[in-house]
This record gives structure tokens, C-alpha cells and sequence, in this order.
């Protein structure tokens, strides 16, 4: 019988899971799934990402720079979505891209970036 892979959650980085928390529901749309300590959990529709608290030290590093990207049909409803919500400016939306893609990106508060992509044919 094979493996079955239904699902992947990326875990970003957090200085400040409370902050960030409320930066994802305002911005993203995404809500609180739970929070437990330094770790957290966010929905919006079947993708989740959970945050990972970090102290930002030399033992602990937060690192930042993860990169996500998800993928969606109709970008432009979801890019006007997110211009209204003022996590980007209306000019962010790359179409006709040279490897056939659609998307907009930003960056959250630990600069981990976050990007929407559609395949185009």
C-alpha cells in the first residue's frame, strides 16, 4: 500500500507569537487555531501554518526568511482582498511571469515571506 500525503504545514519562525497572532488575523484572514506556550496554529479556509516562538538569541535564533508559497486559482479576488486589508500595495500583482505564474507577496512581522501564486497554461 503506498503512503498517502494529503496535507504539508509549514512552521515559521515567531519573535512574538500574541503580535503575530493578531497581525494574521487583521492582515491574511488567517484565525487562530490554538496556542500553546511559544507555539501557535492559524487557519484560513484548508491551509494552516503554525508559528514557532523563538528568543531571537545566539541559542535560539530566529532566523526569518522562511519562504511559503500557496496556490490558488483566481488570484486577482484574493490580491484585491488583500490591497483592501493594506498588507499590500495594489501594485505587487506580477502577472504573465517568465515561469507561467501569477502571484503577489509580503512579508509578515518576523520577515518570513508569504507568497500567492497561480499556475497559468
Amino acid at each position: 500500500m503506498a503512503t498517502q500525503l494529503p496535507t504539508i504545514v509549514p512552521v515559521l519562525p515567531s519573535a512574538n507569537i500574541e503580535r503575530d497572532l493578531a497581525w494574521y488575523n487583521e492582515k491574511t484572514g488567517f484565525k487562530t487555531l490554538f496556542v500553546h506556550d511559544m507555539y501557535a496554529g492559524i487557519r484560513r479556509k484548508h491551509l494552516t501554518i503554525h508559528l514557532q516562538g523563538h528568543a531571537d538569541t545566539y541559542n535560539d535564533p530566529l532566523l526569518g526568511g522562511s519562504v511559503i508559497k500557496i496556490f490558488v486559482p483566481n488570484i486577482k479576488l484574493l490580491f484585491e482582498e488583500f490591497v483592501k486589508r493594506g498588507t499590500i500595495n495594489n501594485n505587487k500583482l506580477r502577472l504573465n511571469t517568465p515561469w507561467n505564474t501569477h502571484e503577489f507577496g509580503f512579508y509578515d512581522t518576523n520577515n518570513n515571506a508569504i507568497f500567492f501564486v497561480e499556475d497559468i497554461d
